[in-house]
């Protein structure tokens, strides 16, 4: 396959994962900008790799798990869950509120871990797929905030003040507008999203570093999200305190999961243990 055929392939793989259902070929054609043949090229050759299944009836077409179960292997071989998650319940717990985390993959924040704290009342349940828009999102900010300026400007400059999905009303539209909000952020030690990554909610998030030493890079990024009628600036400073405790508690155990990937397991010979 060529090089174009590749980023083809695998913008027809992005668009399937938005999609809850089947999708017919000529809707696959019109959204790729792509002639219906070509598309139906690429469609065969997934489906003979297991990528993607054809309904024998309406003869649409939609992404098999194998996608799924290939991202579950790559978080369990990197011990991310096992790692995390009680941290992570833990805050949930404390704040009765959506928490995540993204770990950073070179220039990108990938969300890989959750837990919902709503018990009563609006719960904000995001798709977990969905793209971190770094300038309009506490995440993405809250990683910003710790890069020289000029390159986090850079990064951003770099992609544009848009994106896949729709953003919410007060996303920064500019460099300079983002410039002031990325100085807020370094000034008070956390950051924001106010109808930003989208309508109706906010959150707040911290960025946590691979381990406990001042000067261990960051590692990625931990938050709390909810409905803009809870997620309020009143709660701004428990809800930090929540943050920064669960950032440390994260750097401390952040290296175990490295050892555990490069670990070589323990063999005990049988009847050695008395």
């Amino acid at each position: 396959m060529t090089v174009a055929a590749v980023s083809r392939c695998l913008t027809l793989l992005e668009v399937l994962a938005g999609e809850a259902g089947s999708v017919e070929l000529s809707d696959l054609a019109g959204r790729l900008d792509m002639p219906a043949s070509a598309v139906h090229r690429l469609l065969t050759t997934l489906i003979t790799h297991g990528w993607v299944t054809q309904d024998a009836a309406s003869q649409k077409y939609a992404l098999s798990l194998r996608l799924s179960a290939l991202a579950f292997r790559n978080l369990d071989a990197r011990n991310v869950p096992d790692v995390v998650q009680s941290v992570l319940n833990r805050l949930a717990a404390e704040t009765q509120e959506y928490c995540r985390l993204a770990i950073l993959e070179g220039q990108d924040l990938v969300w890989v871990a959750r837990a919902q704290g709503a018990t009563t009342g609006l719960r904000y349940d995001p798709d977990m797929g969905q793209e971190i828009v770094l300038h309009a999102t506490a995440n993405g900010k809250a990683w910003l905030s710790t890069l020289p300026e000029e390159q986090a400007l850079e990064i951003v400059y770099s992609r544009g003040f848009t994106a896949k999905r729709k953003l919410g009303p007060n996303s920064a539209r500019s460099i300079d507008e983002l410039r002031v909000r990325l100085k807020e952020t370094r000034e008070r030690g956390f950051a924001t999203s106010i109808e930003e990554g989208e309508a109706g909610t906010a959150a707040v998030a911290v960025p946590f570093r691979a381990s406990s030493d001042t000067g261990a890079p960051v590692a990625g990024t931990i938050s709390v999200a909810g409905p803009l009628m809870r997620i309020t600036e009143d709660r701004w400073p428990d809800l930090v305190r929540s943050l920064k405790k669960a950032a440390e508690e994260l750097s401390d155990i952040w290296p175990l999961r490295v050892r555990q990937r490069t670990m070589t397991p323990l063999i005990v010979a049988t009847g050695a243990v008395r």
